[in-house]
């Protein structure tokens, strides 16, 4: 009778401010229990070892990297110069920008390098404040090699580019119908055979996964292509290769298999 009693009250106050279900639908354990019910998968995708990828005697230098809010770990950074770096004249595409320490990254692995952010003026429309426009593209900015596209995914035409890219990093919005249309529309127009697509944020740490995510993931590949997605070890990133891998079951708390040496060198960042 309890239960009953509070879920008529839950009902009753989503009746009266529609808004909280949009905080029902964010919630984890929900996200876990759609990919749970759909897809049948309750721990995740195969965890990867990053010497799988690149051998044991891996290792990666990164040219920029500032370690602030609302970046990427320095193993996804790392991932994607490391698999850029293995693709001769490697063409790379992302969604995303920030402070444009990926695309800075990839510069020195890449030929080619496609980044795409919302433009100023929609994210001034949008109530953004201006510190944060400012830093868009902050280490990117005026590099030859890096081409910045100024659009919303959700109005961008993926065709324009007029070709197809090595390399995709998908680190856009994270809610669910945002990861769902950029992954829909990266696989209709962005990807050859060969291409290799990084998702960010598929982890909240390299521990625990982010369902929503997840989920958009998931429904907007085919469901033939879900055997070609891992997730690469001690990153928050998940991978899709047609390469097969051996992999294992996260585990948490994970018994480390192997551990980085990191070299830290400081640089300030010169005044224009």
């Amino acid at each position: 009778m309890l239960k009953f009693q509070k879920a008529l009250k839950a009902i009753l106050m989503i009746a009266r401010k529609p808004v909280l279900l949009n905080r029902v639908l964010q919630d984890p354990d929900t996200w876990k229990e759609y990919v749970i019910r759909k897809f049948g998968i309750s721990g995740g995708l195969p965890v990867i070892d990053v010497a799988n990828l690149f051998g044991n005697s891996y290792r990666e230098n990164l040219s920029v990297f500032t370690f602030l809010d609302g970046g990427s770990m320095v193993t996804d950074i790392a991932l994607l110069k490391s698999l850029a770096a293995q693709i001769p004249g490697c063409k790379y595409f992302e969604i995303g920008t920030w402070r444009g320490e990926s695309a800075v990254n990839l510069a020195d692995a890449a030929d080619e390098v496609y980044t795409l952010n919302i433009s100023d003026e929609e994210m001034r429309r949008m109530g953004v404040n201006e510190s944060y426009i400012s830093q868009q593209g902050f280490f990117s900015k005026g590099k030859k090699k890096i081409r910045h596209l100024r659009y919303n995914s959700r109005n961008f035409d993926f065709s324009s580019p007029g070709k197809k890219f090595d390399l995709i990093f998908i680190d856009g919005s994270h809610h669910y119908e945002d990861v769902r249309d950029d992954t829909e529309k990266i696989f209709n127009h962005l990807v050859h055979n060969d291409t290799i697509v990084v998702w960010h944020d598929y982890a909240v740490t390299p521990e625990d996964i982010r369902y929503e995510v997840f989920a958009g993931m998931l429904d907007g590949l085919p469901q033939d292509l879900h055997k070609y997605l891992y997730h690469v070890g001690h990153t928050k990133s998940a991978i899709f290769t047609r390469k097969e891998f051996p992999s294992e079951t996260l585990r948490k708390p994970e018994v480390p298999g192997f551990y980085y040496s990191v070299e830290i060198k400081y640089q300030r960042v010169e005044k224009g």
